[in-house]
């Protein structure tokens, strides 16, 4: 199967293009290029430009007629910056969005398994959500998915256009191989923070937010492996009609998580554990947008995909660990 990959020259989908090839598929990568670094791209089918320019669109198609299904990643991701940049969000996240559908559609391209977020998520008691519990975006970021939730479930009931929308967690890691990871010079993800003060690279870990009504006042989250998540996604391609045809509609959303939640605290004291050593931690309040949290119920991904988590949160930890050291050799940078 040939398989479209929007921004497969990030951290998700550069590891994910990877899985893909690992399952006999063949990713083609459409990247700006605005964030994720072209050496993660490697030899693979590369296309730099927006996924909002219908003329880019029609030539991939052409030079790829065997197209099977398109896999939108390509986002604006950091949610503070979300805050400050709300505009930006919306065209890029959006905007351009709507016309990556429409001429995939025109196309005769209507698979599309987009990448939307946890983030959604109102806050709930018990912090284990499904993907009928309400939703209540709390920053542009979040609020920007659901609108393209929103967009793709019309468009899917209006037109040819199919779509299968994975709602994200909280994804850390790097691919087994080392072959990328996260790659911004200062991560806004939690566990690259973590690294970073680790290895001396800042002074210290801080906890952003340690009055939440969780059970140590830290934030929640659903920490999975990036590799776990990846090869979801080469699951939800390759099941693709037959998810559709056993919710009998033509779109439909599915968690992928772990299913068990880990405060903040929690991430420290496993990171310490697996790094042999203390990392000085700081304490603040919560970030512009930013969340309790939550955790996956996974039901869905189990039954649909039959596909679970193989990998531990001590799995993730080491490879992002690993990741550290060999990413300047990657990169060109630390």
């Amino acid at each position: 199967m040939k398989v479209l990959v929007t921004g497969g020259a990030g951290y998700i989908g550069s590891t994910t293009c990877k899985a893909l090839e690992e399952a006999g598929h063949v990713p083609v990568v459409l990247d700006s290029l605005l964030t994720g670094p072209r050496v993660f791209v490697k030899d693979r089918a590369f296309y730099e430009g927006d996924v909002a320019d219908r003329a880019l669109l029609r030539r991939i198609a052409e030079e790829h007629p065997d197209l099977e299904a398109t896999i939108h990643m390509a986002a604006r991701i950091v949610v503070p910056e979300s805050v400050q940049q709300p505009y930006e969000y919306y065209r890029d996240n959006v905007a351009k969005s709507l016309e990556l559908f429409d001429e995939l559609t025109a196309l005769g391209l209507p698979r599309v398994l987009f990448s939307s977020s946890a983030s959604l998520y109102a806050l709930k008691d018990a912090f284990e959500v499904t993907e009928a519990d309400p939703l209540a975006p709390g920053s542009p970021y979040a609020r920007t998915k659901l609108m393209m939730e929103m967009a793709l479930q019309d468009m899917a009931a209006a037109t040819d256009l199919r779509a299968v929308i994975l709602r994200y967690f909280n994804p850390i890691g790097s691919d087994p191989d080392l072959e990328s990871g996260i790659y911004a010079r200062e991560p806004s993800h939690v566990l690259g923070q973590l690294v970073m003060a680790a290895r001396g690279q800042k002074d210290s870990f801080t906890i952003t937010g340690t009055e939440h009504p969780t059970r140590d006042g830290t934030g929640i989250r659903d920490y999975v492996h990036v590799w776990d998540l990846a090869r979801a996604h080469v699951r939800a391609v390759e099941r693709f009609d037959d998810v559709l045809a056993a919710v009998d509609a033509p779109s439909t959303v599915i968690n992928v998580g772990t299913g068990d939640g880990v405060t903040v605290r929690e991430l420290v004291a496993a990171f310490e554990r697996v790094f042999g050593a203390t990392v000085p931690v700081t304490e603040a309040p919560p970030r512009p947008g930013d969340a309790v949290g939550a955790f996956a119920n996974v039901d869905a991904s189990a039954r649909l995909l039959d596909w679970r988590t193989e990998l531990s949160l001590d799995d993730a930890i080491a490879s992002a660990l690993a990741w550290g050291e060999r990413r300047e050799e990657v990169l060109g940078y630390p």
